[in-house]
């Protein structure tokens, strides 16, 4: 588990921009081009476009709200075997309101593709697409869950929201663009 965890925690930070592919047809819908377009303030809304990373299980559920079935991680401490892996399947409403986490601590790499087939069999036919939800935050087991908005902290600095815990996926403006950076 710590060794699938440490290179989660090299990949989160490479710094690679990931376009959404839907199931195989090519670029999703949103993926043209994401130039700042002047809407750099804090979103109210946040584009993701399914593809096969890490936004393999998001898209709508058959009463037509959306979800987001993701694997974020605590890399723990530097020396330290205090890593840790969570599933957590966040759903929204039609319009992406957040409603509600479930989220589940999970200790080896065949318990999380256990509890990943639960949560998908738990929601029944879903559409796997592009969803656009609301910036939210959680907090359980100690650590915050979410996609996590933060404003600013210089002037040249700019509105982000990320993927917590473990950093994995961070989006900025334009919000509608469906890109997130790894």
């Amino acid at each position: 588990m710590l060794a699938a965890l440490a290179a989660l925690t090299l990949s989160a930070g490479c710094g690679t921009i990931v376009q959404g592919i839907a199931a195989g047809d090519g670029p999703g819908p949103g993926t043209g081009d994401c130039t700042a377009t002047g809407d750099e303030g804090p979103p109210t809304r946040v584009a993701i476009d399914h593809n096969g990373f890490e936004a393999k299980h998001i898209g709508h559920t058959a009463d037509g709200g959306q979800f987001f079935l993701t694997e974020p991680f605590d890399p723990g401490t530097e020396g330290d075997d205090n890593a840790r892996g969570f599933v957590a399947l966040y759903l929204f409403t039609a319009d992406g309101t957040f409603t509600k986490a479930e989220i589940d601590e999970a200790d080896t790499r065949a318990e999380t593709k256990r509890i990943m087939r639960q949560r998908l069999d738990e929601l029944g036919k879903v559409t796997s697409d592009r969803i656009e939800v609301a910036p939210f935050e959680v907090k359980e087991f100690g650590e915050s869950f979410g996609l996590i908005a933060t404003a600013p902290a210089t002037a040249d600095d700019i509105w982000w929201v990320t993927a917590q815990p473990g950093d994995y996926m961070a989006f900025s403006a334009p919000w509608d663009c469906g890109e997130y950076d790894t």
